[in-house]
């Protein structure tokens, strides 16, 4: 199934008006012509069937003749993870996090990171398009980066984690830490781990140290497992 995301769409329109570039794409790339069917999304949960109407390249226009709607999970998963070093790393965990299912995400910026600078457009199209390849129906909300300190001290209503290199015997996130059909929040670090004072400042606001594991992991792989750690341990209650 080729999916189409248009993130404006309500559950009470009545037809789609595609922009001059995915017209272009579904007329002349795609070859679809008036009366054929498209499949899509806004992102928000609801599943479009549209019917061609206007096969035009510069405004293709399709009328609504279906809508599903996806029930919402009973638990959301925001990951507050440092940028990468190399960027194509962090889009790398944008993309599979967004297949495997995370719901937020926060690009954290700690002592130690290397990259203080992120380009959120280029973000929001690689999850964009992992959302559209991995036919989900819902796309993770990305937030502006933030620096640590300022991200440590907001009020989140979830179970909150930091996952560090620091502590000798930490509980393992799967077994010991995380509970099914909860809304869970785990702070992923920089290459470099987050320093002491950090820890010690998530420590301070009520964050549980975990651990992912016995081996020492990237940023983006760390993270990539605790996402699926989280659906993992939701998907078998």
């Amino acid at each position: 199934m080729q999916l189409f995301f248009q993130p404006d769409i309500e559950e009470s329109a009545q037809q789609i008006v595609f922009s001059r570039e995915e017209s272009k794409h579904i007329i002349k790339v795609l070859r679809r012509s008036e009366g054929a069917l498209l499949k899509v999304t806004n992102g928000k949960g609801l599943l479009f069937t549209a019917q061609i109407i206007n096969a035009d390249i510069k405004q293709c226009v399709a009328k609504i003749i279906d809508t599903e709607k996806q029930a919402k999970p009973n638990y959301w998963l925001h990951l507050a993870v440092a940028p990468t070093k190399m960027n194509d790393r962090y889009e790398w965990f944008l993309e599979k996090a967004t297949e495997i299912g995370v719901d937020e995400i926060t690009p954290v910026i700690c002592e130690h990171s290397e990259r203080k600078v992120v380009k959120l457009d280029r973000y929001e199209r690689v999850l964009q398009s992992a959302m559209k390849q991995s036919l989900h129906f819902r796309m993770p909300k990305l937030n502006e980066p933030v620096d640590f300190t300022a991200f440590i001290e907001k009020q989140f209503e979830a179970e909150k984690f930091i996952a560090h290199c620091e502590d000798d015997q930490p509980r393992v996130l799967l077994q010991h830490a995380a509970t099914a059909v909860a809304d869970t929040l785990i702070l992923i670090g920089p290459e470099g781990d987050f320093s002491p004072e950090e820890i010690r400042l998530a420590l301070t606001n009520k964050f549980s140290p975990v651990s992912l594991g016995s081996n020492r992991l990237r940023t983006e792989t760390a993270a990539i497992v605790a996402c699926h750690t989280i659906n993992l341990l939701n998907e078998t209650k």
